[in-house]
């Protein structure tokens, strides 16, 4: 009979811990405590990151995790340890790039064997129970490193030490001279990614195709800026075919992690709340430049999406919907020709032979519907029918980073497209985030039923909170959002900073890893220190302040090698050089309220725009105009809808 192992994860934060706080192996959460009884025991520590939405962790814990003689095995030979990868992105970041190193790729589950001082000597991913043709099982790989840690513990404690060596000469972030972003450099990027595109389905690459929000946003910043029509033409592309497809979801809104295929067909059905809030932004923008009526209907289903499924009750948006349900990836969303009609067959693709397993389909929408009234019935009905169905599970820690992606969205949505509840829930969910993750001056990584967890917030938690708060302080004015943002610009800057113009993703006092990662790069957010760029930039053209200004030039200018060679790992850091470039434009609508709305239209890559409220830029400034400024030089006001549409390009109102 299998000893009883303690429940460490009963008291978890994560909703991906508490997944497996019934497993019979004896988990530990990260901390020194474990470290402890590893080197106290004299074994090598198993660690096992995930997350809760994830289909393959799920899948191992079932197979292996819950299985008594695995775990048997595993509490003999390990201190084993459970990490979500959203609560501790800097613990995930170090260790992936030790997989990445060792086995040439990556992902989640990610399996890793460790000395006792934290150091890894051997990393991979998801194992099976059983061998399988180039894949070992699960516990013969166990089996294999407690055998090698038996007998040649002192050579594997050497390979983990110089594994760790090996990356902190070979990861460094390149460096660049303060300044290198130049529109030569924006350009050649621009025609990088166009030879990236699929211009026949959109996306970037081939399958599996993941949404490309910081790549699509420094497009049309670009085509802003420059006029051109390939880049704009990209955009449209892609966003087009994401929203006609399968990745997005046709009944409720909202779009899947990533798609299988390269035509947008049939998702990993994972539905995160960053990939929304950015791509609804980029909906929005995407509308804002051209009025696609496509861009946005996605726009506001969207936003309309994270306020069903993802609020919480005290405010904020849960991390992310599950691929599963019923134990089955995918369940909830497909369908069969004889469930869902033959009218509903033909406007969504539904066929006999299907484009899912067992002869389901993913819902499409590949044209629009001829008859409005009978696509709206169809899809009311099919939505009630699914509504049945159990639906998949929701991990509802509030993560600070894609909360504020979630209040910039909200916020800039609500405004330019007059719907004042969407701008409600941003200030709500902001409150949350000032009232419950900002202690002590420093911002917490999540909180779950109003209560902050332990882990603290990465330089990327800065970055979008912040960003989420000055778009926030721009759409109701309120003073206190801009000071906040400040506070925590201000802390990242002194705290994160590298000496060299670029930022760790920790803290300098955060807790010690084996390195301290810094990765200037996008992954599926905006990397940290673009993302604190961007919000740097936006604070200096609020405030006036010419320091953070030139804090943002820098970071960018760090990264500029990225911009130049491999683009799609660094939109965003790319449209904040297009902004950079632009000014950005600084837009005070002194009690016009007939020239808000044209001047929130504009495309000018980066511009700040406030129209009430208590804001700097409105401050000694006479009633009834609007004052266009870029660089702390100003137009003349001006009263005049037409006059001011020409000034900043807006075409509708000219």
């Amino acid at each position: 009979m299998l000893a009883a192992v303690p429940n460490r994860l009963a008291a978890a934060t994560s909703p991906y811990l508490l997944q497996h706080k019934d497993n019979p192996v004896d988990w530990w959460q990260w901390g020194e405590e474990a470290f402890a009884e590893a080197r106290r025991r004299g074994v090598p520590v198993l660690l096992s990151v995930g997350y809760a939405a994830c289909h393959w962790c799920h899948v191992m814990a079932h197979e292996s995790f819950d299985d008594a003689q695995v775990a048997a095995y595993v509490n003999e030979h390990f201190v084993s340890i459970k990490v979500d990868r959203e609560e501790r992105p800097d613990v995930d970041a170090v260790y992936m790039e030790a997989t990445q190193a060792m086995t040439g790729h990556g992902g989640w589950p990610m399996t890793c064997f460790l000395t006792p001082t934290a150091e890894p000597f051997f990393c991979g991913t998801y194992f099976p129970p059983i061998d399988r043709p180039g894949m070992p099982s699960f516990l013969r790989v166990c089996a294999s490193v407690a055998d090698a840690w038996s007998k040649r513990r002192e050579e594997l404690e050497s390979a983990g030490a110089d594994v760790v060596r090996q990356l902190s000469e070979h990861t460094a972030p390149p460096s660049a001279p303060p300044g290198a972003v130049t529109a030569q450099l924006l350009d050649d990027a621009a025609g990088r990614l166009g030879t990236d595109h699929d211009d026949a389905w959109g996306g970037f690459g081939g399958a599996p195709k993941f949404p490309a929000s910081m790549v699509l946003e420094f497009l049309l910043r670009h085509h802003a800026r420059t006029g051109d029509p390939r880049s704009l033409a990209m955009v449209e592309k892609t966003c087009e075919r994401m929203a006609r497809g399968g990745i997005y979801d046709q009944l409720a809104g909202g779009f899947a992690r990533y798609s299988t295929d390269a035509l947008w067909v049939v998702p990993h059905f994972e539905k995160m709340l960053y990939d929304n809030a950015l791509l609804a932004r980029i909906y929005l923008h995407w509308w804002r430049a051209t009025g696609s009526p496509l861009a946005r209907r996605i726009a506001l289903e969207t936003c309309d999406w994270l306020l069903a499924d993802l609020r919480t009750t005290e405010g904020g948006f849960a991390s992310a919907l599950d691929a599963d349900s019923e134990g089955e990836e995918g369940k909830f969303y497909v369908f069969t020709p004889s469930e869902v009609g033959p009218v509903a067959a033909t406007l969504f693709s539904v066929t006999e032979e299907g484009t899912f397993e067992h002869g389901r389909s993913v819902l499409q929408l590949l044209t629009d519907p001829e008859d409005p009234d009978v696509y709206a019935g169809e899809r009311a009905r099919l939505l009630a029918l699914r509504s049945t169905r159990v639906p998949p599970a929701r991990d509802d820690k509030v993560v600070a980073a894609w909360n504020g992606l979630a209040v910039a969205a909200l916020a800039e949505c609500g405004a330019l497209l007059d719907r004042p509840h969407l701008v409600e829930a941003a200030v709500r969910c902001a409150e949350l985030l000032v009232r419950v993750h900002l202690v002590n001056g420093r911002l917490r990584r999540v909180s779950r039923d109003g209560v902050a967890g332990e882990p603290a917030g990465v330089l990327e938690d800065y970055g979008d909170v912040a960003e989420g708060l000055l778009t926030l302080h721009q759409i109701d004015g309120d003073r206190r959002w801009l000071e906040v943002a400040g506070q925590l610009l201000d802390v990242a800057v002194g705290h994160f900073a590298d000496g060299d113009a670029g930022f760790f993703d920790t803290a300098d006092d955060a807790e010690r890893l084996v390195r301290r990662p810094q990765d200037p790069t996008d992954n599926a957010t905006p990397s940290g220190a673009a993302a604190l760029a961007g919000a740097l930039l936006t604070y200096a053209a609020l405030s006036g302040s010419s320091a953070h200004r030139d804090a943002a030039d820098r970071a960018v200018g760090v990264v500029s090698p990225v911009i130049g060679r491999f683009p799609r790992f660094a939109g965003w850091s790319a449209a904040v050089g297009e902004a950079l470039l632009a000014g950005p434009l600084e837009i005070a609508v002194v009690e016009a309220p007939a020239l808000a709305p044209v001047a929130r239209l504009t495309t000018s890559p980066g511009a700040v725009v406030v129209t009430g409220g208590d804001s700097p830029l409105l401050a000694g400034r006479p009633p009834g105009a609007v004052y266009v400024c870029r660089s702390f030089v100003c137009d003349a006001p001006t009263t005049d809808v037409a006059a001011l549409a020409d000034r900043l390009g807006v075409r509708r109102f000219r």
